[in-house]
């Protein structure tokens, strides 16, 4: 008899990210459908910090993890480059340093919504938003698995 198979560990419905802020921040990703605890565990990924704080799955929420959805539709992280330190924050090519709009200020004047349906992942695998590539000092944030997929 061969041994029982046990499914690999779920993904549970929040992950402590770590941003650099000392303590890790409680984030509802929704990928449980497409990633295991293990393919998710010590992965480096791109957040968006600044959002209001929102309950979601009985907790609050502090943040929303960046994905891409390919052409096949499968999801795929936009992952910061090799040597970017957690936290640091991302820029836009050719846009100023201008400073993170506060969350209270981002959710009223509903920055999310006017930003989010100009980013996208460009043919050469590279997160952008309007076609301007954005990332750290360490080099730009990337999908390579998504070339042409929204980015959410």
């Amino acid at each position: 008899m061969l041994p029982r198979r046990h499914p690999p560990p779920s993904l549970p419905r929040s992950q402590e990210i770590d941003l650099g802020e000392g303590a890790p921040r409680q984030i509802a990703s929704g990928l449980r459908a497409h990633y295991t605890l293990e393919q998710m565990q010590g992965r480096r990924v791109t957040v968006i910090a600044n959002l209001k704080p929102r309950a979601l799955v009985g907790f609050m929420s502090a943040g929303m993890v960046l994905c891409a959805t390919a052409a096949d539709g499968t999801v795929h992280f936009v992952c910061p480059p090799e040597g970017a330190p957690a936290g640091e924050r991302v820029v836009f090519a050719g846009h100023g340093g201008v400073p993170a709009a506060d969350p209270k200020l981002m959710d009223k004047k509903k920055v999310w919504d006017k930003v989010a349906p100009g980013l996208r992942v460009d043919d050469g695998g590279l997160a952008t938003w309007e076609g301007v590539p954005f990332g750290t000092s360490a080099g730009p944030c990337a999908a390579p698995g998504a070339p042409g997929g929204a980015i959410r």
